[in-house]
């Protein structure tokens, strides 16, 4: 069975050469403060961190807004966290199959880990083609083609910037504000 998805990877950019700078302890200590922030920001998004990888992690949204969000806001909080180094992200959103229940298979998962690949000092990229909905307050800029590979065509991207509008979910609001039901 085939379902949308929205799929973001991220990478620590440069941190092989930062472990080799500032040696092991450091270089743990700065992954470990990035993960913790992507927990927080993958909390507070409903975006669920599938898994890590050394030093990135792929996620996973239901809705393409909260995957973009989530982006954006770790790529914000990062900045102070993970300092010097910087995040390369790729996203896209597609139908996927989950394979023998932990593994995500098709064009999305493999598309979004391609562009991060390419994200080095650019910013979040995404297919402009899937772009569906941007949040209020972030805008996608036109790049340039990609050839990437494993896709037979270049693919058309756009960088995404700005500062996502976060505004808080609380799906049990209405249920401490409604009258009891009287008889």
């Amino acid at each position: 069975m085939r379902f949308p998805r929205t799929f973001i990877f991220v990478d620590l950019s440069g941190f092989t050469n930062y472990t080799e700078t500032n040696g092991d302890r450091r270089a743990t200590r700065l992954l470990g403060e990035f993960r913790a922030v992507a927990r927080a920001v993958a909390s507070e998004r409903g975006v669920r961190i599938d898994k890590y990888l050394g030093d990135g992690l792929m996620a996973v949204a239901v809705e393409q807004i909260d995957g973009i969000t989530f982006a954006l806001e770790l790529e914000r909080r990062a900045q102070t966290v993970c300092a010097p180094l910087t995040l390369r992200i790729g996203i896209d959103t597609g139908d996927t199959i989950l394979f023998e229940g932990d593994d995500y298979i098709g064009s999305a998962p493999n598309l979004a880990a391609r562009l991060c690949d390419e994200a080095a000092d650019t910013g979040v990229l995404i297919p402009t083609e899937h772009i569906e909905e941007l949040p209020e307050g972030v805008s996608a800029r036109p790049y340039r083609p990609l050839k990437l590979h494993g896709f037979t065509k270049a693919i058309e991207v756009s960088v995404l910037s700005g500062h996502p509008i976060i505004n808080d979910r609380n799906d049990t609001s209405e249920i401490w504000t409604r009258q009891p039901f009287l008889n």
